[in-house]
């Protein structure tokens, strides 16, 4: 009878222990949304970097890689979910949180685009009316607004599940948009690419090896 209690026990341990590797499982990330979004953000603004030093332009807006770059993020999302087999109580608020971030991102080029396109025209009336060429620049101030809506979901994503790289990361790019304020746009696009490296890129990373060192040490429980 004491034989039996202890094995019981003994059973009864092994299958918390499964039940709590499984939940962990679940909340991993792979980090692999991060990476590529760190990398395609810092990509874009390296290559635009390039264009304004060296005074070229390439056929096609660099930054439409975001717009295609939304396509696997997609279908990456769709397949973590699926290998997600529990769901933490603030999964749902971190996602709209990210897609609000992505729709806020989308009306910010919306309308800098709206307004790029009718710089020119201001600034042409401006300089009939005064006989000076316009000195404020509309694209001095378009980095520091991206760059302060890159700190808000990476902050409160690395707050919210204690991950202090994607923390930090978020301050980072607050950081950046208060210099971006008092930079060049040379300067401007190095900030961006830099707070795309430290909050998406390098957390990312992490991730994904914290992620593949958990799967290898969860083989053999799985088996």
């Amino acid at each position: 009878m004491e034989q039996e209690k202890k094995l019981t026990e003994r059973e009864s341990l092994h299958l918390i222990t499964m039940m709590i590797n499984k939940a962990k499982e679940s909340y991993h990330d792979t980090g692999t949304g991060a990476i590529m979004w760190g990398a395609v953000i810092a990509i874009c603004s390296l290559v635009r970097l390039s264009e304004v030093h060296f005074d070229y332009r390439l056929p096609f807006d660099i930054y439409l890689l975001t717009l295609v770059a939304i396509i696997p993020q997609i279908i990456i999302s769709i397949k973590e979910k699926k290998e997600r087999k529990v769901k933490s109580y603030d999964d749902p608020y971190l996602d709209y949180i990210w897609l609000g971030f992505g729709i806020a991102i989308f009306l910010l080029i919306f309308i800098s685009n709206n307004i790029f396109s009718e710089w020119g025209s201001w600034a042409d009336e401006y300089k009939n009316m005064t006989g000076k060429p316009a000195s404020f620049r509309f694209s001095e101030y378009v980095a520091p607004l991206f760059l302060m809506l890159y700190g808000l979901p990476t902050f409160i994503t690395g707050a919210a599940c204690k991950f202090k790289p994607m923390l930090w990361g978020g301050i980072f790019c607050w950081v950046c948009c208060i210099v971006a304020i008092y930079t060049s746009i040379k300067v401007d696009l190095l900030l961006t690419a830099a707070s795309a490296i430290l909050a998406w890129l390098v957390p990312g990373i992490i991730m994904e090896k914290e992620y593949r060192r958990y799967k290898k040490e969860q083989a053999p429980l799985n088996v």
